[in-house]
């Protein structure tokens, strides 16, 4: 890579590891502007393997904040959805998909964020089998076609209502589980490659070193503070889909 394009990639990786254990969504940064110094596709697949690093990290030091029920519901949905993004690569263009999936979330935080304002405290936590199904679904199908479930696993788990630690422990299963099975299907279409891991081993040391930061913000950041900057994160994230 050009001396720009691994300036990006350190920076991106660096923001991952911070994303994964302390400010989800920052990462969001990071692969924008990987996707700018390389064509958006082999970016996806670039960014996957730091990733999955990030995922390892962030299970490993909060194993025992994942909450299960909220978990389990959502892997059956996320399989299918992957199978179903991944059916769907060569019928819909990304470019097609991404300013939809943009749109539903900034509605869906829009109204989340107003239900919250009204009722405050007394918000009900979504306990219907199928806020699951819609939530594991359309983040599976997004992330495989467009690398997009971040926000949309950011409006389940607000909507879970889970402290801080708890929110990072149950995203962090997720995340881990979804991306793994994504890798062969990234394998397929020819988004990893050989050439492309040798690159992300490199950068290991840095997700490293971002996620151990995060770990420390998360600590420090006020819960109030830290639901508003996913807030804040996922509604950046779904403006970015528009272009």
């Amino acid at each position: 890579m050009e001396p720009l394009q691994w300036l990006t990639a350190i920076l991106c990786a660096f923001l991952i590891g911070i994303a994964k254990t302390g400010v989800p969504g920052v990462a969001i940064l990071g692969t924008t502007l990987m996707a700018a110094v390389m064509p958006a596709k082999a970016s996806t697949g670039f960014v996957l393997p730091l990733l999955i690093i990030g995922d390892i990290y962030a299970v490993i030091y909060y194993r025992r904040n994942a909450v299960w029920k909220h978990l389990l519901p959502l892997f059956p949905w996320a399989i299918l959805g992957v199978l179903i993004g991944y059916l769907l690569m060569d019928k819909v263009t990304d470019a097609q998909l991404r300013p939809i999936i943009g749109a539903i979330v900034l509605v869906v935080l829009a109204l989340n964020q107003l239900k919250s304002l009204k009722q405050g405290d007394d918000l009900a936590v979504p306990d219907h089998w199928s806020f699951a199904a819609a939530a594991g679904l359309a983040a599976g199908t997004t992330t495989m076609m467009a690398n997009a479930a971040g926000p949309i696993m950011a409006i389940y788990l607000l909507a879970m209502r889970l402290p801080k630690t708890e929110f990072i422990g149950t995203g962090a299963w997720y995340f881990l589980f979804v991306n793994l099975i994504k890798v062969p299907f990234s394998y397929d279409l020819g988004l990893i490659t050989t050439h492309s891991l040798g690159l992300n081993a490199i950068l290991i040391p840095v997700v490293v070193i971002g996620a151990v930061l995060g770990v420390y913000l998360l600590r420090v950041i006020p819960e109030r503070v830290f639901k508003n900057l996913v807030v804040v994160f996922a509604a950046v994230a779904a403006i970015k889909l528009f272009f």
